[in-house]
């Protein structure tokens, strides 16, 4: 399991912790978005249900992003 430190919107720095698979398919979403591993998790974490907390709502980010784009 990786924590990794993040900031949300430019200004709420937060923590998530996700498997490294899982890690390297954020960074690999990021890329193909031309956009950063923050922005990315300030998208995950505006679109997300208020009952996930962050790190499902990355996991669950980056499932349906492969399945969608296969």
């Amino acid at each position: 399991m990786l924590k990794k430190s993040v900031i949300i919107a430019g200004r709420h720095h937060t923590s998530i912790s996700v498997e490294p698979e899982f890690y390297s398919e954020l960074e690999r979403i990021a890329k193909n978005k031309n956009c950063s591993i923050n922005a990315l998790i300030t998208q995950i974490d505006s679109e997300r249900r208020d009952d996930n907390n962050l790190s499902s709502a990355v996991r669950v980010y980056v499932l349906n992003w492969i399945k969608n784009n296969l």
